[in-house]
């Protein structure tokens, strides 16, 4: 019989799942290279959706998937898709202006923004286990921000006039995917993930490119290095996403696995190896905190 993981996983599924977090995380590496040299936010949310609902509606074709959304889930879709686009939006636009791993920790708060839009929209009661872990996992992003400045050495003032405006972006993006997710969860049951999947990406790298040429256009990257970094936002993205929902089913694993909210901490790694990027030890300590919460969240049975 195959070992298992701790979390009752098969190697080849904890595996899998660590791959997706890696890649997602050196994503958004990738994309602040990338916008170090020129590229526009919106631009690179045109080519990762667009790329991504391209590949992702290949599988459907390839599995023959019917490709047709019923009438009463497609303003749904729509209102998903919206959201999504200011989600990546306002992610990438964190990721421009922020440490790539304090962007992703913020942003890593959408489970509690989940709790709240399904309180607030449908009525649902918050599980206890959630409430337990709110004031944790704002202790620790707290930390994680150095909110008081200490270790910035800036004060208070001076650290937010630098990082405020990025931290806004990143708990937009969690806000916003809070609610995306608690629309698709009620108002999607049954529609095949692939196609929900294709039809909101697609959705995304329209609005991005409206975006795009309201700002004057697709502004693409400088230097041959900003490049790559769009060339491997792209990559790492749509191959992430066509894995999550090739392999992963195989192997009997949710798609939204716990597992692969240990993205931040590849992505503080990968920034520090890359870019050059250093945050203080209480920072890592309170990121290690969030990433740990939002793990323990994603676990929980039922």
């Amino acid at each position: 019989m195959q070992a298992s993981t701790p979390a009752g996983l098969s190697r080849a599924a904890f595996a899998t799942l660590l791959l997706i977090a890696l890649m997602m995380g050196a994503n958004h590496v990738a994309a602040r290279l990338a916008f170090d040299n020129g590229l526009s936010v919106a631009t690179g949310v045109v080519f990762r959706s667009g790329v991504t609902a391209l590949v992702v509606l290949l599988i459907l074709l390839a599995y023959r998937v019917p490709l047709r959304v019923p009438a009463p889930q497609r303003k749904a879709l729509l209102g998903i898709g919206l959201l999504v686009s200011v989600q990546s939006l306002c992610l990438y636009a964190a990721v421009a202006r922020l440490p790539v791993a304090l962007a992703l920790l913020a942003f890593n708060t959408y489970p509690l923004w989940t709790a709240l839009w399904a309180r607030i929209v449908y009525g649902q009661r918050a599980e206890p286990r959630v409430l337990r872990a709110m004031p944790v996992m704002l202790i620790g992003l707290a930390l994680a921000l150095d909110v008081v400045g200490a270790a910035s050495g800036l004060g208070a003032a001076g650290h937010w006039a630098k990082i405020g405006v990025g931290v806004a972006f990143a708990l937009a993006a969690g806000a916003t995917f809070g609610l995306a997710l608690v629309f698709t969860q009620h108002e999607t049951a049954g529609l095949d993930g692939r196609l929900r999947t294709a039809v909101t990406m697609g959705i995304v790298a329209v609005i991005a490119l409206v975006a795009a040429m309201a700002q004057g256009g697709l502004a693409v990257p400088t230097a041959p290095i900003g490049w790559w970094g769009l060339a491997g936002l792209t990559f790492l993205y749509g191959t992430a996403f066509t894995v999550m929902f090739t392999v992963l089913p195989k192997l009997g694993v949710v798609g939204n696995s716990a597992i692969m909210n240990i993205e931040p901490i590849f992505a503080l790694v990968l920034a520090w190896a890359i870019l050059g990027q250093t945050i203080a030890p209480v920072q890592v300590a309170g990121g290690l905190l969030v990433v740990a919460t939002v793990m323990w969240l994603g676990l929980r049975k039922g």
